[in-house]
């Protein structure tokens, strides 16, 4: 099938006659004599041959990459035209009506756009007003390739029987059934979406419009789907929690290492993960060969320890990349802005145990490191919900990592509980944020791997001189960067619900300081003091009014904001807006310096990313 997408101001059609191939198919109602629709996704679709022989898998992708260009042009209505010039080779008529037929009732399906169709089969005359827009014209080629198939793990993962159980900070365990979810809802709306939910979004999420309004990220069209172009506000603000968590994991005695993005299709050892792992990889040829792009930097990292000499006293060991990029060909109607993406970076860990007992204490330890994360974001205990996910009969043997894990949190963790072992992990911790949707997205994650190690021949010298298979930890302590700003502008959308003040964490604010100059004659002052002043300091000089300025700031969630006039410039005080609190604060440079150190404690500091005033910056966005 091919699309070419349409973003209109308004498009209209109608019948002018019959072709060779209208009497082979069924009369049309009247009302399909003609149509028009405003502000519509008009897909001029050509169904071709083959695409009858995987009729439902190109309806589902068709479906999923219309619903996905729909929420970027922020369109409802969806006008399906058949437009047989787009390919040279097409699908028999009747089949192409099916086809369509199809792809209208899923949309509609969906209950959150108007479908319009035009009839197959005839001349018609249309008139449209493209908008003009980057987005505003598209292709799109969609065919299910002959043989395409999921992994085992993805299979497994949809296949599952799972037992459902809740752990209190006591220890005490129940089922899902018999808790009292009442002062539990983020936990309740968890488990809903986990129990009964979807992932795909029948709605743009408020991120995508704050990423965009404050300039962070947003869609690139020339690209593939769920690849981003970051802005330099958004870049800054990824560059920081990427040097946050390699500060975090150095700290804790990771060794950082690089290993390639692509690897051979035909290595053994590989092939057979492929199958195991639950995730859609992209393949791309190279010398008649084919090569995959690395969906986690697990691949590199094993075969790096099959070649190491490893001792048991050098146990537990740790290596760790920074993923610059790691790729996952999600399905179309799952990508929605920044919470699910086919290219992301993630901080991964791979740590090598010598046995059980010595992988749950190393567990315990990153589960640590992984909520006080959480607490470097901002997030309180009660705004996200941690999960653990365990084999019962590993679960039954070794119960009281959970206890300590659910001590460690203060608060209520679900508990899944499989009959076999679907993966090649035998437990797994997740923190998991519940977003303004009601749909959840995991962010740090802590697995124990058992079968990895013994498939790639990775070994360590016991104290009896033999070689032993070890234990190995699958982690990232932050989970994906691009996810985290997910996770932050999602929380501060549902404050925005309830009237709260919204706002970044201090440390990661793409600017931490505004100085607003009254006049042109303070702006001397302004550049003096800005050199005095610790952190990411801009200046407003804009020719705006005062109050106004003051407006922009606030408007992007600028901590700390101080306006420069006659009276300041001649006082030992400055007069500091301070995001969240009502009063203006009255501080010595000195005082603002200290405020600063406070609320950087521990934290990266990167330089601002733009240029520091103002009225020099371009607008990225129209």
């Amino acid at each position: 099938m091919r699309v070419l997408f349409l973003h209109a101001d308004r498009f209209s059609y109608e019948v002018t006659g019959e072709t060779s191939i209208t009497k082979q198919l069924d009369p049309i109602p009247p009302e399909m004599l003609k149509g028009n629709a405003d502000n519509v996704l008009v897909c001029m679709i050509s169904i071709e041959k083959g695409d009858g022989d995987t009729l439902q898998g190109v309806v589902d992708k068709a479906a999923a990459d219309i619903a996905d260009q729909c929420e970027k042009v922020d369109s409802k209505n969806v006008f399906l035209y058949p437009y047989a010039h787009l390919s040279p080779t097409l699908e028999t008529p009747r089949t192409a009506v099916k086809i369509l037929d199809q792809l209208a009732v899923s949309l509609s399906g969906l209950n959150k756009f108007t479908v319009y169709r035009a009839p197959f089969g005839f001349y018609k005359r249309f008139d449209i007003k493209v908008k003009g827009h980057p987005l505003s014209e598209l292709g799109r080629t969609i065919r299910v390739e002959e043989g395409e198939k999921e992994s085992s793990g993805l299979k497994a993962e949809e296949e599952k029987i799972s037992e459902w159980l809740i752990m209190t900070p006591d220890g005490k365990v129940t089922s899902a059934d018999d808790f009292n979810f009442q002062e539990h809802r983020l936990f309740k709306t968890f488990f809903d979406y986990e129990t009964q939910g979807s992932r795909l979004s029948e709605e743009a999420p408020p991120h995508i419009r704050l990423m965009q309004e404050h300039e962070l990220v947003d869609y690139e069209p020339a690209s593939d789907a769920g690849n981003f172009r970051w802005y330099p506000k958004g870049y800054v603000m990824k560059k920081i929690l990427e040097e946050q968590i390699n500060a975090v994991l150095n700290q804790y005695g990771a060794m950082q290492v690089e290993t390639p993005i692509m690897y051979s299709l035909n290595h053994p050892a590989l092939a057979k993960y492929l199958d195991k792992f639950p995730a859609r990889q992209y393949t791309v040829s190279s010398d008649k060969s084919e090569y995959f792009l690395r969906f986690a930097a697990c691949f590199g990292q094993y075969l790096m320890k099959h070649d190491m000499q490893i001792s048991y006293r050098q146990l537990p060991i740790r290596l760790y990349e920074l993923t610059h990029f790691s790729f996952r060909r999600e399905q179309t109607g799952e990508l929605v802005g920044l919470k699910r993406l086919r290219a992301f970076t993630m901080p991964d860990m791979h740590t090598l145990c010598a046995d059980i007992p010595q992988s749950i204490e190393e567990m315990l330890n990153q589960v640590k490191l992984c909520l006080e994360w959480m607490d470097n974001l901002g997030f309180k205990r009660d705004e996200y919900v941690v999960a653990l996910r365990a084999v019962k009969g590993f679960y039954e043997e070794n119960g009281d990592y959970v206890k300590r894990i659910a001590e460690y949190c203060g608060t209520p963790i679900l508990i899944e509980l499989w009959p076999e072992q679907y993966f090649y992990f035998i437990t797994k911790f997740e923190v998991n944020c519940v977003d303004s949707q009601g749909k959840a997205s995991a962010l740090s994650t802590v697995q124990i791997d058992v079968k990895n190690p013994a498939d790639f021949g990775i070994t360590y010298i016991d104290k009896n001189s033999e070689p032993q298979h070890p234990m190995m930890l699958h982690t990232s302590v932050s989970g994906s960067i691009d996810r985290n700003l997910y996770a932050l502008l999602e929380q501060e959308a549902i404050k925005m619900k309830k009237g709260q003040k919204t706002s970044f964490p201090f440390w990661l604010s793409p600017t931490q300081i505004r100085l607003i100059p009254v006049k042109d004659d303070h702006l001397p002052h302004a550049l003096e003091l800005a050199k005095k002043l610790p952190g990411r300091i801009d200046i407003d000089d804009r020719s705006e009014t005062v109050s106004k300025r003051i407006r922009m700031a606030e408007k992007e969630w600028i901590p700390l904001i101080i306006v420069l006039g006659d009276k300041e410039i001649d006082s030992d005080t400055l007069p500091v807006r301070i995001r969240g609190k009502k009063e203006t604060e009255n501080l010595t440079v000195e005082q603002v310096c200290e405020y600063f150190d406070g609320e950087m404690k521990g934290k990266v500091l990167r330089p601002l990313n733009l240029p520091m005033l103002v009225s020099h910056r371009p607008q990225f966005r129209g």
